[in-house]
C-alpha cells in the first residue's frame, strides 16, 4: 500500500504502512490515549517491547498495520489486521483501530475500518472480528453499520490499571458470506 493523503481537522496528513522508524511516534501516540481506550488490545502498546514485537510481526507478515501521521510524523491513528496463518483459524483476521481523541468524529474510524476490510478481502480473509468495550458506542455503531454482528460478550474479561474489570464485546463480519450475497444480487467488485 502506498501513502494516501488525508485531512484531519483541516490539516494534511497521510495514511501509510507502519514503519520501524515509527516506533517512538507510536509509543507517544499510545501514551497520549485514554487508558480505557487501550483495554480491547491484547497487549499494552505503550511498552517498547510490545511495539518491537508488533513490528517483528509486521515484518513476518502476521500483521498488516497502517498509521495516519501528520506532517511532523506524529501518529494520529493506527490500524492492525492480525492473522495467524499457522492456526486453525487462518481464514479469520482481527481488526484493531485506535484514533487519537482529537482526530475523532469526522468519519476517520469508518474510513480506517473500510481500509481494513478491503485489505482483508485482498488477502483472502473470509471472516473478520473486532473486540471493543461495550461503552465504545461510536465504534460499535460504525462496525454494526458495516455489517458486523455481535457474536460474544466476555464479561469481566480485562482488568484496568486500577484493578476494575471490564467487559469485551466481539463483533464479526463473514466476508465470504457477504461476498456470495453481493454476487447473487450483482453487487460488489
Amino acid at each position: 500500500m502506498n501513502a494516501k493523503p488525508v485531512t484531519i481537522a483541516g490539516q494534511p496528513a497521510e495514511l501509510r504502512p507502519l514503519r520501524p522508524t515509527d516506533a517512538e511516534a507510536v509509543r507517544a501516540f499510545a501514551e497520549a490515549m485514554p487508558p480505557h481506550d487501550l483495554l480491547f488490545l491484547a497487549r499494552d502498546i505503550r511498552k517498547p517491547p510490545v511495539i518491537a514485537a508488533w513490528l517483528d510481526q509486521i515484518a513476518g507478515g502476521q500483521i498488516s498495520s497502517q498509521v495516519i501521521a501528520d506532517s511532523s510524523g506524529r501518529v494520529l491513528a493506527c490500524t492492525a489486521l492480525v492473522r495467524d496463518e499457522l492456526s486453525w483459524s487462518r481464514h479469520v483476521a482481527e481488526v484493531r483501530i485506535l484514533i487519537a481523541p482529537e482526530a475523532r468524529g469526522g468519519g476517520l474510524g469508518r474510513r480506517l475500518a473500510l481500509e481494513c476490510v478491503q485489505q482483508a478481502r485482498e488477502g483472502g480473509v473470509e471472516k473478520l472480528f473486532v473486540r471493543l468495550t461495550p461503552d465504545q458506542e461510536g465504534a460499535l455503531y460504525v462496525f454494526q453499520d458495516m455489517g458486523f454482528v455481535p457474536e460474544a460478550l466476555l464479561r469481566d474479561h480485562v482488568r484496568d490499571a486500577d484493578g476494575a474489570t471490564h467487559d469485551i464485546v466481539i463483533l464479526a463480519l463473514n466476508l465470504a458470506r457477504q461476498g456470495r450475497q453481493q454476487a447473487m444480487f450483482g453487487l460488489g467488485e
